[in-house]
């Protein structure tokens, strides 16, 4: 598990339908919310991987709905790299819902770095030696 805490907040009238139940949409939008919190605790610089031309689209993401989260409860979702090599990066979810302390949603992603502008794989070792030094190391150390 992370040392870094995990992002919470509480679920919005918006992400429900008309039973107060979280759409099935939206964990998806919660893991990515989390996943950029966690990048963010951490130091690494999204903003700064893109100024470098590189982005991280999702390469796959499942979802299992273990419990339903309902409008105005607090959630928490604990993120944990599952694997990272400077050209594909997965992460590990788990979403909990606090009051009741229950989890509610597992789940992982998948992303790849691509080159920008031609949409081509990446290896952040070759085109950013410093931005996979700094990643590699966070990612050993706190994550």
């Amino acid at each position: 598990m992370s040392q870094v805490e995990p992002y919470s907040r509480k679920v919005y009238y918006y992400e429900t339908d008309k039973m107060s139940i979280v759409h099935h949409s939206n964990y998806i939008r919660m893991f990515e919310e989390a996943r950029l919190d966690l990048m963010d605790k951490c130091g690494i610089d999204y903003a700064q991987i893109e100024s470098l031309g590189i982005i991280m689209p999702v390469l796959e993401v499942s979802c299992k709905y273990v419990k339903s989260l309902f409008y105005g409860e607090t959630f928490s979702v604990e993120v944990e790299v599952a694997a990272f090599n400077g050209i594909k990066m997965g992460f590990k979810y788990k979403i909990y819902a606090v009051e009741r302390n229950e989890l509610v949603t597992t789940g992982e992603s998948w992303h790849c770095f691509l080159d920008n502008e031609t949409r081509t794989p990446v290896s952040l070792k070759k085109r950013a030696p410093q931005v996979f030094e700094e990643m590699d190391r966070i990612i050993k150390e706190k994550l």
